[in-house]
């Protein structure tokens, strides 16, 4: 229980840790921020298959693979739902660039990306808890590590836009806080369900896999595609997914 309240903190700490390189970095070039996420993205696709979506087929029984199948698409339509109600990166980074609002309404869209981010972090805290759930500890803090680093860039991109709309550096740094500890519950959340019920552990191990499959073709590969670096963002992303593999096999 120790590691994992650990890991917890660990994952919650990365978006605080985004947002203080946020603080310093206020104005990092989109290609450095495409190579950083496009990176992220690699490992936590092999996060997501080698540590969620294999295992889940591995503990899955005689139905293994339509329980897997099923988890999957139903990770990847809850986050599509949740998207619906708020949107994420691709979609809201940009307001502020396009239009030039009062402050008040500048500073209510700033917000609501906030919450999009906020509402996110859940299901990728839960991912993170629900790895654990296999007793293969080196493969849950893998996991973990592939979502803790993909909110590096995460909570740097929420820092720029609420300075610009306003918003003091202390209310900033409490904002990107209570982001980071949404991220610690969802981890605590993701581990006491799956040591409730071992039951559940195969289909929650694909639904994790499915929430981060969808972040990362809906959200991370788009946002990255945006902005000309097409090509560095691949090979970017190709690094990540290798150096997971080593790290599989050495681990392993």
């Amino acid at each position: 229980m120790q590691i994992v309240l650990l890991t917890a903190l660990g994952v919650g700490s990365a978006s605080v840790l985004g947002a203080l390189f946020g603080f310093v970095f206020k104005k990092a070039s989109h290609k450095f921020s495409d190579i950083v996420l496009s990176f992220a993205a690699g490992v936590m696709l092999a996060a997501a298959v080698i540590g969620l979506i294999l295992p889940s087929l591995e503990h899955g029984g005689k139905l293994s693979l339509l329980v897997t199948i099923a988890g999957v698409f139903c990770g990847a339509v809850c986050i599509n739902l949740i998207d619906k109600i708020v949107p994420h990166l691709h979609r809201l980074t940009g307001v502020d660039q396009e239009s030039h609002p009062e402050k008040g309404e500048k500073l209510n869209k700033v917000l609501l990306f906030v919450i999009a981010i906020a509402i996110h972090n859940l299901p990728e805290g839960i991912a993170a808890g629900v790895g654990f759930g296999t007793g293969n500890t080196a493969e849950a803090l893998t996991i973990a590590g592939s979502i803790a680093l993909q909110n590096i860039p995460e909570g740097m991109v929420i820092i720029a836009p609420m300075l610009s709309a306003g918003m003091s550096h202390g209310r900033t740094f409490l904002v990107a806080i209570v982001t980071g500890l949404i991220e610690v519950f969802g981890t605590l959340l993701g581990y006491f369900a799956v040591s409730i019920s071992a039951v559940i552990l195969p289909f929650a191990l694909a639904f994790a896999g499915g929430t981060m499959l969808y972040v990362i073709s809906d959200e991370m590969i788009p946002e990255t595609h945006a902005h000309g670096n097409e090509r560095s963002a691949t090979f970017s992303l190709l690094a990540g997914f290798c150096l997971m593999l080593v790290f599989d096999r050495l681990l392993g």
